[in-house]
């Protein structure tokens, strides 16, 4: 903080937080040094405002089929900014113009899911993440992409053949299934 004059007996003190609780004590000074500090002031908590620092680690997928799972790492609550905080969550397919806005009134909230049976497996969707309070609507973050659940393999491998290796042994061979929308990633297979 700047020294202020010894005739002066006030003083504004700028760029606190928003609806954080401080206490401020005054230290006096001359050309011999720096006497104590004062008794601790009572608590005095700065208004409200409306949040500016949006969730981050906005992410998502997984999730069963037909669900979009979203995902974000929660605002503190010194950042916060008032009561009455939440999350504003929009999201559209890829490609689309109209934002789905979903409002998830917990402050301790980290996921949305939303679920809806004409979400076809890993549909690619626009997402971000908002917050609020009773101040108003804040900051979104960027938009990250997100898919949604997948399904079951459609598909059966194909090519199929078993040569005999010895008497104890069958090698057994088949064509990979390659990834898209339907199959969905494929993490391995079974042999019987």
């Amino acid at each position: 903080p700047e020294v202020i004059n010894g005739r002066t007996h006030k003083a504004t003190v700028v760029d606190l937080s928003p609806w954080v609780e401080y206490e401020f004590r005054v230290v006096a000074s001359n050309s011999v040094g720096i006497g104590e500090p004062s008794r601790p002031s009572a608590l005095l908590k700065t208004k409200a405002a409306v949040p500016v620092v949006a969730p981050t680690n906005v992410s998502g997928g997984g999730g069963s089929r037909s669900e979009l799972v979203i995902t974000w790492e929660p605002v503190p609550e010194e950042l916060q900014n008032g009561e009455g905080f939440g999350y504003i969550v929009m999201f559209r397919p890829l490609g689309s113009t109209t934002w789905t806005k979903a409002v998830v009134a917990s402050v301790e909230a980290s996921k949305y899911v939303y679920r809806n049976e004409s979400i076809t497996p890993l549909s690619p969707f626009e997402v971000k993440v908002g917050v609020y309070n009773n101040e108003g609507e804040g900051t979104l973050s960027s938009i990250t992409i997100v898919y949604s659940g997948e399904d079951e393999p459609q598909i059966a491998p194909a090519g199929a053949s078993a040569l005999s290796v010895s008497a104890a042994e069958v090698e057994v061979s088949w064509q990979p299934i390659a990834w898209n929308r339907h199959t969905g990633r494929v993490l391995g297979y079974e042999v019987r």
